[in-house]
């Protein structure tokens, strides 16, 4: 899908989920921002499933807070109209880990990747309530917040 395709499904999640307007000059900071922070998840799980002694991830072994996971289920009610699962699908890298992802886990990527979206959107106007287009310095400080959280 071109960046054209992409701009008005990622803009109508932000607009939903937290009343924020972004450019198609943001889907590159938003497509690394989600590759950063699915990486941080993936570790996680990947420590997790290696405690267990597995060298599989499962879902269960992702550290899914009670607030990602409402996310998570905000971002299914938004793709039930914007169908932005298989455009993140694409967006999306998997990460190279010493451990091996499951189907299960596999399928659940996009949604965790429609959960961190929500989640972002969502702190964009935490951070800044009067925010209505996120510059550089927006998109730095949502990043540096998840990386302390993650």
């Amino acid at each position: 899908m071109t960046v054209t395709g992409l701009v008005p499904r990622i803009q109508g999640l932000f607009r939903q989920a937290g009343a924020v307007d972004i450019d198609k000059n943001d889907v590159k900071r938003y497509q690394d921002f989600l590759n950063e922070h699915l990486f941080d998840l993936l570790l996680a799980a990947g420590v997790v499933a290696r405690s267990d002694g597995r060298d599989i991830v499962r879902p269960t072994d992702l550290p899914l807070t009670r607030g990602m996971q409402e996310n998570i289920q905000e971002f299914r009610e938004v793709d039930g109209e914007l169908d932005l699962v298989p455009l993140l699908a694409d967006l999306i890298t998997v990460p190279t880990l010493d451990v091996a992802l499951d189907e299960g886990t596999e399928a659940l990527l996009p949604e965790l990747a429609g959960g961190l979206s929500v989640a972002l959107a969502r702190t964009f106007r935490v951070v800044e309530p009067e925010l209505k287009n996120p510059d550089t310095e927006a998109w730095d400080r949502a990043s540096a917040i998840f990386r302390i959280l993650l």
